[in-house]
């Protein structure tokens, strides 16, 4: 079960070229310090009193969250890549800038350019000429961009730290596929991307205790999508007598009645996670193999004991 809410203004994560832009397929990992190398130009702002460089103009770029929404003031990544290297699909990183509104002195010329706020982009080309001008080129990016925070709940209480983890996911495209955007979130965090609808996979424990729901980000937005998530704590063992010792090296698999794997394991008392619901365990030890239906509800603690005989 998911309940949503969404809240003004926006909001924090991490990089990939987005689908369908010209960079798809590029990197646009940021690096996790700006530290310069032998590729990158590290290009310093424009300011009040620094000249612009010879035979260069300045150029600002400024990043807003909606068409008449609020500038961006922090969280912005600048990547700027010279238009003639398109062709080779990986194109030449000229400068990355991390200033939110930056003033750049670049050469006339036409440039790709990419701004991410989080998991939110846009990319687009600009040209930049050579006549002179009273003021600096201005270049805004309209992100329509929002955030995402996810709550988890486990019978009606937020669920423990490390409990839970969630990935999120593009909408279905053309082809009916889904793009992974981001993997293993923890909730609670606030994520930004693109405005769009995404597809939440949330997962309690180690099998199949996993809620699955479509979410819709507003540009500007903040979107609270609280996730209440069923489950059964289910341990298992096999045992030569009711009550008896659990014999070790013995091997699990636990299926769906329709014969659907949803764990297997290795132990003498594995323990997992379960959603609520009519289950097969079947047990090999000593080139045996023993089996036992049985069904769990939502809440549950369950001890599954299975008899050699």
């Amino acid at each position: 079960m998911v309940c949503l809410m969404a809240i003004t203004p926006a909001p924090s994560a991490a990089q990939v070229a987005p689908p369908g832009s010209p960079l798809e397929g590029w990197d646009l990992t940021a690096p996790p310090a700006p530290t310069p190398d032998a590729n990158v130009t590290v290009v310093p702002r424009v300011g009040e009193t620094e000249a612009v460089k010879p035979g260069e103009k300045p150029v600002q770029f400024i990043a807003l969250l909606t068409d008449d929404g609020q500038r961006i003031e922090q969280g912005v990544v600048w990547r700027v890549y010279e238009e003639t290297n398109l062709a080779d699909r990986r194109g030449k990183l000229i400068l990355t800038e991390r200033i939110p509104s930056p003033m750049l002195s670049l050469k006339p010329g036409t440039y790709i350019v990419n701004a991410a706020f989080g998991r939110a982009h846009l990319t687009r080309k600009i040209a930049v000429d050579d006549a002179p001008a009273p003021e600096p080129k201005v270049e805004k990016f309209v992100l329509n961009a929002g955030g995402l925070r996810v709550t988890a709940m486990l019978g009606g209480k937020p669920a423990a730290e490390g409990s839970v983890t969630y990935s999120i996911l593009t909408d279905r495209d053309q082809t009916d596929e889904r793009r992974v955007v981001l993997q293993g979130t923890k909730p609670g965090l606030v994520v930004r991307l693109n405005a769009g609808i995404y597809h939440i996979v949330s997962t309690f424990g180690d099998a199949n205790a996993i809620v699955r729901s479509d979410i819709t980000v507003e540009a500007g937005k903040l979107t609270e999508a609280q996730i209440q998530h069923t489950f059964a704590k289910v341990s298992f063992k096999l045992v030569e007598r009711t009550g008896g010792e659990a014999l070790p090296d013995t091997q699990w698999t636990v299926q769906t009645p329709q014969g659907s794997i949803v764990k297997e394991s290795v132990g003498a008392l594995p323990a997992h996670t379960l959603a609520p619901g009519t289950y097969t365990v079947i047990a090999r030890n000593q080139n045996r193999a023993f089996r036992r239906d049985f069904t769990v509800q939502d809440g549950q603690t369950a001890d599954v004991e299975l008899l050699v005989q």
